[in-house]
Parts: C-alpha cells; sequence; structure tokens
C-alpha cells in the first residue's frame, strides 16, 4: 500500500519544521519513493508523464513538446 501525502506530512524527520517547509519536504520524499531503484531511462519517462500529466490537466497541453526538433 502506497503512503498518502498526510502520512509524508507526519514523517517523524519534519514533524518539527514550518509547514511550508514541512510540505516541501514531504513532497521530496513522495518523490523519492515513487524513483526508487528506477534506472535512468524509467525515471525520464516518470517525469516526462507526470509533467504531461500537469500540463494536460491545467489546459497547457499546447506547450508540449514531442520531440526535439519542435523546439
Amino acid at each position: 500500500m502506497s503512503k498518502s501525502f498526510d502520512d509524508y506530512m507526519n514523517d517523524p524527520r519534519i514533524k518539527d519544521e514550518i509547514m511550508g517547509l514541512r510540505i516541501t519536504h514531504a513532497m521530496r520524499f513522495k518523490v523519492q519513493d515513487a524513483i526508487e531503484g528506477m534506472t535512468d531511462s524509467e525515471m525520464t519517462a516518470y517525469f516526462n508523464e507526470k509533467g504531461k500529466a500537469t500540463l494536460e490537466r491545467l489546459g497547457m497541453s499546447h506547450l508540449l513538446v514531442t520531440d526535439i526538433h519542435d523546439l
């Protein structure tokens, strides 16, 4: 079972930090857990997919570059 964001926010390593830093550290911990054990190419694919999904969710998919020659 994967951890929820609240689980990361309540991590004992960051419980005494101010809220802004707790959020930042929780996001970092979540990403570190997600990419743990991935190869470089797997990480690239993971981050590309996350970036694509974010742009699409924000209605900014027109900014997607599918090929280096599109630049």
